[in-house]
Formats: structure tokens, C-alpha cells, sequence
């Protein structure tokens, strides 16, 4: 047995604490075929994405913000076949509440309709989709991380700062010391 010492477990939610794969499937099928894309090719890129990476990438030109509405309003509705993994239950309940966190790239509202369905309980830290996001350049290009949603896009550490003539208890100001002009 190989034990592992921790103060806390991170979990995401979907293909770790639930199968939401039939309902995801079911979803981004019938928006492929309302926009004239192959299901199959559409439900492998958008599993496991947040939805607007995924729309961002296939219409480029539409009106992002209300196709991602849309796609979270379906995805909400339809949490048929939505069940926790071998062992999550189990796990969850024998961690203490402070100890463990969903992270998740789904939105707060699916996340707790997919808590529920499944039968989990819900965590007392959540984190999920609508963060800020400051990517750093040492694995994917600056293309790749503006299509994945970054807001900012810096080398690496050395390029931050903790500007702590502003930082409090309940902020942190995080600087880069070069401008983003794309940044949003």
C-alpha cells in the first residue's frame, strides 16, 4: 500500500466524483447538429472544456456569451444518467468537510445540479468557471492560451509581483511587470 500525506484533496467533479458523460453527450450532440457539425467530433472536444472554449472555437464569429448561456441552461436540464463514481460517495464521506474541494471548469449553478443528481454532498469549498485567469507561457503558446480563456498571459513567475501597498486580508493585487495589450 502506498500512502500519501496531505493536509486537504483538490477533486474535479466531472469523470472524477461523477459521470456526467451521457448527459454531456446528449447536450452537445443536439447543439452539433443545430449547427451543422459532426456529434461525435463535438462531444469529444467539448467534454471535460469549459463550454465557451468550445463555442469560442467553433463559431467564432456568433454572439459567445448567449450560446454558452444556452449550453449551461440544457446542461442544467438534463442530468439524466448523471451518477457518482465507484468509491466517490464513500471517500467524500470519510473526509472531513475542511479537507477536501470540488475544482471544477463547469459553472457553480451545474456543479451543484450535478452534486445533487449524483447524490454527493456538497463540498464546503467550491471552485468553478468564471475565475480570472493568468496563464503562463512555459507549455502552451499565446494563442493557445487566449483560446482557452486566459486574461492575462505572462512567461513565467519572475514576470509577478505581490503589490502589497494595495494587498489586504480579503485581496491580493497580483502585478506583471510587462503590459498585456490584448489582455482583457
Amino acid at each position: 500500500m502506498t500512502n500519501i500525506r496531505c493536509h486537504g484533496v483538490l477533486f474535479d467533479l466531472d469523470g472524477v466524483l461523477v459521470d456526467s458523460t451521457p448527459a454531456v453527450a446528449r447536450v452537445w450532440a443536439r447543439w452539433a447538429r443545430e449547427h451543422g457539425f459532426d456529434p461525435d467530433e463535438v462531444v469529444r472536444k467539448a467534454h471535460g472544456r469549459p463550454s465557451i472554449t468550445t463555442i469560442r472555437e467553433l463559431l467564432p464569429h456568433a454572439d459567445h456569451a448567449t450560446e454558452d448561456r444556452e449550453m449551461e441552461r440544457r446542461e442544467i436540464a438534463d442530468v439524466d444518467g448523471v451518477i457518482p463514481l465507484p468509491g466517490a460517495m464513500e471517500l467524500l464521506r470519510a473526509l472531513l468537510p475542511q479537507r477536501w474541494a470540488i475544482v471544477t471548469s463547469c459553472t457553480r449553478a451545474l456543479a451543484h445540479v450535478r452534486i445533487a443528481a449524483a447524490g454527493l454532498p456538497l463540498p464546503k469549498y467550491l471552485v468553478t468557471a468564471g475565475a480570472r485567469v493568468l496563464a503562463l507561457r512555459t507549455t502552451a503558446s499565446d494563442a493557445e492560451l487566449q483560446l482557452a480563456g486566459a486574461d492575462w498571459i505572462a512567461d513565467n513567475c519572475a514576470e509577478l509581483f505581490l503589490d502589497s501597498s494595495v494587498a489586504s486580508e480579503n485581496c491580493l493585487l497580483i502585478g506583471l511587470r510587462t503590459k498585456q495589450p490584448w489582455a482583457r
